[in-house]
């Protein structure tokens, strides 16, 4: 029986494209774009452009849409996905500028192949990329995490933030490193923070009675030029936090209008609790509160709080918070849910903290319990800064 009978030519995938879809795989040196235009049977097309080359990235899309319009006569939309990294935004608002749809995702959320020893390729990540935006166009339910890109104006503001942890963190590295070449001799107790720090220098002497050798001195006196810069630079910053406070106070004051009586600025509620000040506020505020939510759990899941199960047949154990959200604002709402309980020991949250502490044992349990109150905490400054609803039991802050 001979089995060489023609057999009609079908196409894996029945579908009928209303667009032109394509991914950017981008790169500092190249950009891939993979693009599956209607009338081309299902092929994918790539195309490598020189990075940064949005003049050649935009002729390629237009060339696209000529030739799909010449196959099909009917004009289609360009739908744009790329990955969340590196580049930014500025690219993503490029092309919603030229008129395109355009989608950054999270590259984490786009499913993977669980091979131990997995090919990965540009090319590869880019068709990867393409049947997660088909996907998701298509109403695929939890087929990849879109992100929601901030507008200018919120990315600029949140950096003051930013470049002041950046600023601590190589302050820290100053100090310890000056401490570290004076208890190498025999001298432990000088401060490079305090404002004598010069006069005291000279007044050092070694652990064995000799004052500092010539090299070492001026070495320190190099460190203290450094550590005197990053202070200006970081009251610089704090003064300039301080105004945008001010000016956000400000602006919701005048968005009021004269039917509605004038309520507080988000980052004034956040202000008026003890425990929060304004790099408390501010951080709180840039990185995650502005945003809108539409449910607590979409707030408790933002920060990576949210705890990861792994439930399978008779394996269940969990694997501890997600970390999938802003790790900034994660770091942020740690620190402030140990600080909640030194200033807010009343509230209700504090409360719920210590009924359920005398149960648990080991220093593990007590991080995991910190950071359930971190994800309640957010959750209540949520709907606090959004709705007006006062967190059970919290003390605000005295008027002068």
């Amino acid at each position: 029986m001979s089995l060489d009978r023609p057999f009609p030519q079908t196409a894996a995938i029945h579908s009928q494209l209303g667009a032109i879809f394509v991914s950017l795989e981008l790169s500092r040196s190249t950009w891939l774009v993979t693009s599956l235009s209607p009338g081309t049977g299902e092929k994918l097309s790539k195309r490598v452009i020189k990075a940064g080359d949005v003049c050649a990235l935009l002729a390629r899309l237009a060339e696209l849409r000529h030739k799909a319009l010449a196959r099909t006569g009917t004009s289609h939309p360009i739908i744009v996905i790329q990955e969340a990294g590196l580049d930014g935004f500025w690219l993503h608002r490029v092309l919603e500028e030229e008129g395109c749809e355009s989608h950054v995702v999270d590259a984490a959320s786009v499913a993977a192949p669980r091979r131990r020893r997995r090919a990965k390729t540009d090319r590869i990540d880019g068709e990867g990329l393409l049947r997660a935006l088909l996907a998701f166009k298509r109403g695929e339910p939890r087929v990849c995490s879109m992100v929601r890109p901030p507008t200018p104006e919120a990315e600029d503001e949140r950096r003051m933030c930013r470049e002041r942890a950046e600023l601590i963190e190589e302050r820290i590295r100053h100090v310890n490193r000056i401490k570290g070449l004076l208890f190498s001799q025999g001298v432990g107790d000088y401060e490079p923070l305090r404002r004598e720090r010069r006069k005291r220098l000279v007044e050092l002497r070694t652990g064995d009675g000799r004052p500092l050798g010539p090299h070492l001195k001026a070495q320190i006196e190099r460190e203290l030029d450094r550590l005197e810069l990053l202070l200006e630079q970081i009251k610089a910053v704090e003064d300039a936090r301080d105004r945008l406070l001010a000016r956000l106070a400000e602006s919701r004051r005048k968005d009021a209008t004269a039917l509605v009586e004038a309520q507080p600025s988000p980052v004034a509620l956040l202000m008026s609790l003890r425990g929060v000040g304004p790099e408390f506020a501010a951080s709180l505020w840039t990185e995650g509160l502005c945003r809108s939510f539409a449910n607590r759990r979409q707030a408790g899941a933002y920060p990576g709080l949210t705890p990861s199960p792994w439930r399978s047949g008779k394996i269940e154990h969990e694997q501890g918070v997600s970390k999938a959200g802003n790790p900034r604002l994660r770091t942020k709402m740690l620190q402030l849910a140990w600080l909640w309980l030194q200033h807010q020991p009343q509230s209700a949250l504090a409360q719920w903290f210590h009924r359920r502490l005398p149960g648990m044992t080991g220093r593990a349990a007590r991080k995991r319990l910190i950071v359930a109150l971190a994800r309640k905490l957010f959750v209540a400054l949520w709907k606090f800064t959004s709705a007006g609803v006062v967190i059970e039991g919290a003390v605000m802050k005295t008027s002068a």
